[in-house]
Parts: structure tokens; sequence; C-alpha cells
């Protein structure tokens, strides 16, 4: 059995596992991608109890349909949207048995039937995490992803003025060769959601220290591990880091709720 099988039939695939699964057909696939399609709500893959992403073969059908549409077609993502929710709701169906056929079923080693039938993805589904909750593989860095400065401002719909501002206020860097990460981007249109409250750049300072100590309490905390000689531990590390950030995150997020209701008298 295949490792991408044996991890079918442990409950789906990781992330990781599945950008291997597509890249040969789709080299520009990236985690950064994947993670995007699921925030515009493309794809549904499961949660574990610890938050982790679970991709099961209907996942990797749905993701093969809108990067081939967008690849073949050119097809905007609100398009591609629209015709996924068609199939959900059985007005329209999605041809698969190519797709099933590269993703047979681990249990057998075989692929789907070949006689013709329409497979439709299964309706969607609840998570199994707290809603909020911000998840482990989320910190997963893809650093083969750059971003230009030209891209950055059309994505996060800002002006030069106000790139620079965050720039000065060291809220974002540009790489050694100029280049931003998704992050970046992210970051970029939530200082501009935030800015239209009036909160300028030089006010988010405060939520950049507040990041500064609680990324360092964290480092401290996974450093030993990964100074560890054992095999693996700079794994263990990484792993340690990305869960201790999601907590983190969460807790935050949960402290700041509690304090405004406090403050509002609620």
């Amino acid at each position: 059995m295949t490792g991408a099988a044996q991890q079918w039939a442990h409950g789906g695939m990781s992330i990781g596992s599945v950008l291997d699964l597509l890249r040969p057909d789709f080299p520009d696939i990236t985690i950064s991608k994947i993670r995007f399609l699921e925030a515009e709500g493309l794809i549904r893959p499961e949660r574990t109890p610890s938050g982790y992403r679970r991709f099961s073969v209907a996942d990797c059908e749905r993701l093969r349909f809108v990067l081939t549409a967008q690849r073949d077609q050119y097809l905007p993502l609100k398009v591609i949207k629209e015709q996924l929710e068609a199939i959900d709701s059985g007005a329209a169906t999605l041809g698969v048995r190519e797709a099933r056929a590269r993703t047979a079923r681990p249990d057998t080693g075989r692929a789907e039937p070949e006689d013709g039938t329409e497979v439709l993805p299964r309706p969607p589904r609840r998570l199994g995490v707290p809603p909020g909750r911000v998840m482990p593989d989320d910190f997963e860095f893809d650093h083969q992803v750059r971003v230009t400065r030209a891209d950055l401002l059309d994505r996060a719909g800002i002006d030069e003025t106000f790139l620079n501002d965050l720039i000065r206020a060291n809220l974002i860097t540009p790489g050694p060769a100029g280049f931003f990460d998704t992050d970046a981007v992210t970051l970029a249109a939530t200082a501009k959601a935030m800015a239209e409250f009036g909160l300028e750049a030089r006010h988010l300072r405060a939520f950049k220290l507040a990041a500064d100590r609680e990324a360092a309490l964290v480092a401290q905390i996974a450093a030993p591990i990964a100074k560890s000689r054992d095999a693996g531990a700079r794994a263990r590390a990484e792993e340690t880091v990305r869960e201790l950030a999601a907590l983190s995150l969460t807790l935050h997020a949960s402290l700041v709720k509690a304090s405004v209701r406090n403050s509002l008298g609620g």
C-alpha cells in the first residue's frame, strides 16, 4: 500500500501529501494556494480534534476541478464557485472519473468504476473544531511563494503610500530581493480594513510588539527541542511551534473578546 493509500485508509491526507499528489499535474500549486481555496469556500476538508486538515478523495476531486478550470478555461474563482454550488445542489454533475482514476481508493487499490457514473462531492460538513480557533497547519510556511510589490498592492487593495507606512511601522518587511510572502498580503488587507475605523499604521505597532513577545515565548519553549540530537528533533520543534502559535492566537482572540465585552458592560 502506498503512502497516500495508507493516509486515505487512516482518515484522509495531510495538506502536504495533497500538495505532492497534485504537483505532477499542477506544478504551481502551493500550500498557500490550497489554504486560499479553502478560505474562499471552494473546498471543505475535515479537521482532526487537534485542528489539522484531512483531505478526502472528494476534496482532491474538487481541487482538481478548480485548478483545471483555472488553468484550461481561465475561469475566475467566482464562476468556479458557482459551478461547484450547482454541483452541490444537484443541478449539475462533476465529471471525476479521470480524477478518481488518478487517486484510486486505497481500501481496494483500484480506481472508480469506468461505467460512466458521475460522482457528486459530499455535502458541506461541520468542522470538528471550535469556531474561531486558529489551526496548527495555518503555520506551515510555504517558502516557494514570492509576491512582488505590485502584486501585493493589487491583492491587498492598497496604494504605495499605505504600504510604505506599514513598512516604516515594521509591520511588513520585504525580503532581501524585495519580494513579500502571502502573509504580507493578508496583513496589508487587514490593516486596510482597520484603517477604515481610523486606525493608522502607527496605531498597529502595539499589535506587532505583542506578537513579537508571544513569538519569543513560543521560540523559547521550542528551542531546546530543536537543539536535541535526536532524529527528527527539528521536525518536532516545528510541530511544537505550530501548535503553540495556534493556541496562543486562539487564546489572544478570546482574551480580546472578553476584554471588549467587559469594557462595553457586557
